[in-house]
């Protein structure tokens, strides 16, 4: 891929002054158009070897552009609070909403190539991180974003004499350092390890655009040109044209009609005086995990989801109850807000991924997407249907990066369901609980029991395993709840 940005690409002084007048007020005016609409981001990475011009392109395109419009971020070394979380919760958190422009200057590239010329990964470890990176970027593309990936390419002798021309000027000395010439002396190993991390990562998607980098006016010409005429192609499509198609196959029942709820025993309980020394047993334990040194490099992430009236609420205050109100967070969800809507569907949920040594709690969670988005035909069934694996790699990061994952689906019968709702209604202070949203839901029983069960089949891993909660007696569920989570962070700590 390198081999045909290395041909001498250059501009005149006066080619350049009669295209750049043109082109930025072009670029400004489809900025603009983009910001109206706001049917979509756009995701702009800048990568490339050192010397190449890459930041003086990111100022050239803010000069061109608007920049409150612009989203700017430069990734360096990780700060204490990004190492706490999984590697992508950086990125995550940088991504443009829709009608603005982001762009990461350094991105989800940089460590897998680093890593590996440096020899702290292996090939496997590269191949990995490739896998993850091109199912994100697809996760990107289904939502809707324009990714350009551009790589400033300089060859050997160009970087040579990039750098010395940088050092020998006494206005640009301070941006050559020691690490710079350090870097080129393995110039050879970078360029096999990123042009193969290219190759397989250049995508219908999201392709790589390499730029020589040789010549500023060549190099700047070029990028514009190519974010103009990439947005105003978007721009044009009809807004229908991204409504996706699923091409899977249909999620079909099982011919005997069983699952993983249908086999639950609900009958089970537990009298008041075995659920008061339980429960005080797991919550002394549950608080003791949580105070044990070892816990510091562990984040927990509770998903409580289930049937209305199944007893959630009341499951997590007997969990909060057993720790400090320092260490937890309860993320209530309900349906996304307007900045909410101009992200991607995970971004909501990434933003509330604990540091090390505290607990999320998820009242709803992400799994929204395949039970009320599906059944209500919010979501399209391409995008709940592609969600199943996109939630699956969401977890697998949680879990990579230290985090106990506890997804509990509290089960009850829709006889106990109707007698709930109905003790709701005639007691005052619970009266809040019910609404004629929960009333529709249960006319809709059967559709959410089958889309729970085919949640349940196709994301419950090994890694963040679902535990189904008997919560027809609300004992035995906070009991269980309690033992389960606590016999899971106990199991981590050993």
């Amino acid at each position: 891929m390198f081999e045909a940005a290395e041909v001498g690409h250059k501009l005149s002084k006066a080619q350049y002054q009669r295209i750049e007048p043109r082109l930025r007020a072009d670029l400004l005016d489809a900025q603009y158009d983009l910001l109206k609409k706001a049917t979509f981001p756009v995701i702009i990475l800048i990568s490339g070897v050192r010397g190449a011009g890459k930041g003086e392109t990111v100022n050239l395109l803010n000069e061109w552009m608007d920049p409150r419009h612009i989203h700017t971020h430069a990734f360096d070394n990780p700060s204490d609070e990004e190492r706490e979380r999984p590697r992508m919760w950086r990125y995550w958190r940088a991504l443009p909403p829709k009608g603005s422009i982001g762009v990461l200057f350094g991105s989800w590239y940089t460590d897998p190539i680093i890593d590996r010329v440096f020899k702290r990964t292996g090939t496997k470890d590269l191949l990995r991180s490739i896998g993850e990176i091109r199912r994100f970027e697809r996760m990107l593309a289904a939502e809707g974003a324009l990714i350009l990936k551009f790589w400033f390419h300089l060859s050997k002798k160009q970087q040579r004499r990039r750098l010395r021309e940088l050092e020998a000027d006494p206005e640009t000395r301070w941006r050559i350092t020691k690490r710079d010439w350090e870097f080129f002396e393995i110039y050879d190993r970078f360029y096999k390890v990123s042009e193969a991390t290219l190759r397989e990562t250049s995508t219908a998607d999201a392709p790589w655009i390499v730029v020589e980098g040789s010549d500023a006016r060549y190099r700047s010409v070029t990028v514009g040109k190519i974010l103009l005429e990439a947005m105003r192609k978007r721009l044009k499509s009809p807004p229908e044209r991204r409504v996706p198609k699923s091409q899977a196959a249909p999620i079909m029942r099982s011919v005997d009609r069983r699952n993983a709820l249908s086999r639950l025993d609900l009958s089970l309980k537990l009298d008041k005086a075995k659920y008061d020394k339980a429960l005080e047993k797991w919550q002394r334990r549950l608080a003791l995990a949580c105070r044990h040194h070892r816990f510091r490099r562990h984040d927990v992430i509770c998903v409580f989801e289930g049937m209305d009236a199944a007893g959630k609420g009341s499951a997590i205050r007997r969990l909060t109850a057993a720790v400090d109100a320092r260490l937890y967070h309860t993320i209530p969800i309900a349906a996304p807000s307007d900045e909410e809507r101009a992200q991607p569907y995970l971004w909501r949920f990434w933003r509330h991924i604990p540091r090390k040594g505290r607990i999320t709690i998820y009242d709803r969670s992400w799994y929204g997407r395949v039970l009320v988005e599906r059944i209500e035909k919010f979501a399209a069934e391409a995008d709940w249907m592609r969600a199943y694996a996109e939630i699956n790699d969401f977890e697998r990061e949680l879990a990579s990066n230290g985090g106990i994952v506890a997804k509990f689906w509290l089960q009850i019968s829709k006889e106990e369901q109707l007698r709930r709702f109905q003790e709701r209604e005639k007691t005052r202070f619970k009266r809040f609980k019910i609404t004629p949203e929960d009333w529709r839901n249960r006319d809709k029983w059967a559709d959410y029991q089958l889309a729970a069960a085919d949640m349940i089949e196709r994301t419950s891993t090994g890694y963040a395993p679902w535990t189904l909660v008997e919560a027809n007696d609300k004992h035995f569920a906070r009991v269980k709840i309690l033992s389960t989570l606590v016999r899971a962070i106990e199991k981590t700590l050993e």
